[in-house]
């Protein structure tokens, strides 16, 4: 969408157009034919603006829960922070002088900082930087939004101030694996720092922790439902940790931290089995949680847990241990037909096989159902099954 298009939907005929597409409830796959009835009646630009629109709010929904009165670009909403992410993390901000958004694309993450505190944007896209504005605008934040580049413009903070960045991690449609590769690169932080030690910074859930070496911040990880979703670099008086993880479900918020991690025996497969939750993994928070269960880990390098008793936590889900075995094919697939076993749930960690190929391969005609996990027992392949999850 060209700017000048996106400012055509606030025309009053640009309105009646993005009304008309918004009645269509339209998704990708119905562009072409809801584009040729709204290109009958309004400019072709127009209608492709509104339309845009319309399949974007759609998308958009599952992410922010006022979707509807929200614009958006594609790539936008794809890297836009789910709203529950972002108002747990402006939690931080709360009481700050003024938060500077840098990088505020579309607005997503400026909108619940303003929650917390008076928030100016700066974004260097003015396609973005005009929705980020109109969204703010919609749902009534306190957000200024400037177009320029971050890297030309004089900042005026002061030691009450905050900073929020979001730096691009994606050029050319290529994605950056290193923290080097953002643009702006992490290290512009040391100099914001000389100015404030109120600085967060949202980044890859997939960053190499040995990138981050060199930088004093926390490192918090963060789980929305289970699903992996951000991590986030809190310096100066933001850091309360070494290591964080957070995890947000049905409206809760759970959090873990540990200053060392305690050292864990080597066990076989016990009543119960433990996987901790990604956030939990990507803190090195697996120690942790396996000494608040009294468990013990099956290897060294893999984040099965296994215990004795059933013990409820947030931070890792749990199935029963029906029995194990050293895999062998031959010997995995007469155990599941003894319990008529038809379908089964192939988890893994450690293991090389596909859980799609060890299925075919294992060719069930029984009624029951049963988790199968393949991981190794100190360093050796072994076959778990289990029962249903224990929710």
């Amino acid at each position: 969408m060209r700017l000048e298009d996106f400012y055509t939907l606030f025309t009053r005929e640009g309105q009646w157009a993005l009304e008309s597409a918004m009645a269509f409830a339209p998704r990708e796959k119905d562009f072409l034919p809801t584009f040729q009835m709204l290109a009958k009646r309004f400019p072709r630009e127009t209608a492709r603006a509104a339309l845009t629109t319309a399949i974007l709010r759609g998308e958009a929904e599952s992410k922010f829960p006022q979707a509807e009165k929200m614009y958006f670009t594609r790539e936008a909403l794809e890297q836009a922070t789910p709203w529950e992410v972002a108002v747990q993390r402006a939690k931080r901000y709360q009481g700050e002088g003024w938060i500077f958004d840098l990088g505020c694309s579309i607005g997503g993450d400026a909108v619940p900082l303003s929650r917390s505190a008076a928030v100016i944007g700066v974004e260097l896209d003015p396609l973005r930087a005009a929705m980020a504005r109109q969204n703010a605008l919609a749902l009534q934040a306190d957000v200024e939004v400037i177009n320029a580049d971050i890297l030309s413009l004089p900042l005026p903070l002061s030691p009450h101030d905050a900073v929020f960045f979001d730096p691009a991690r994606r050029a050319d449609s290529k994605r950056a694996f290193s923290v080097d590769q953002y643009q702006p690169r992490l290290a512009i932080v040391r100099e914001w720092l000389e100015l404030t030690d109120g600085v967060g910074v949202k980044i890859s859930p997939g960053v190499k922790l040995a990138q981050l070496a060199d930088y004093d911040c926390e490192v918090e990880f963060v789980s929305l439902s289970g699903a992996l979703k951000e991590a986030a670099l809190w310096f100066g008086r933001f850091k309360s940790a070494e290591r964080r993880a957070t995890l947000l479900s049905d409206g809760q918020t759970h959090t873990l931290t540990a200053d060392t991690q305690p050292e864990l025996p080597l066990s076989e497969p016990r009543a119960y089995l433990y996987e901790p939750d990604p956030a939990v993994l990507r803190a090195g928070l697996v120690e942790t949680v396996g000494a608040q269960l009294d468990a013990a880990q099956l290897d060294p390098q893999i984040a099965y847990l296994t215990a004795d008793g059933l013990h409820r936590t947030p931070f890792a889900r749990v199935w029963p241990v029906q029995g194990w075995m050293p895999f062998q094919l031959k010997n995995l697939r007469a155990a599941l037909r003894e319990r008529n076993i038809g379908q089964v749930t192939v988890k893994k960690r450690g293991s090389p096989l596909l859980p799609e190929d060890l299925i075919q391969q294992l060719r069930l005609e029984g009624e029951e159902h049963l988790t199968v996990f393949l991981t190794q027992l100190d360093g050796a392949p072994i076959v778990i099954l289990a029962g249903d999850e224990l929710h």
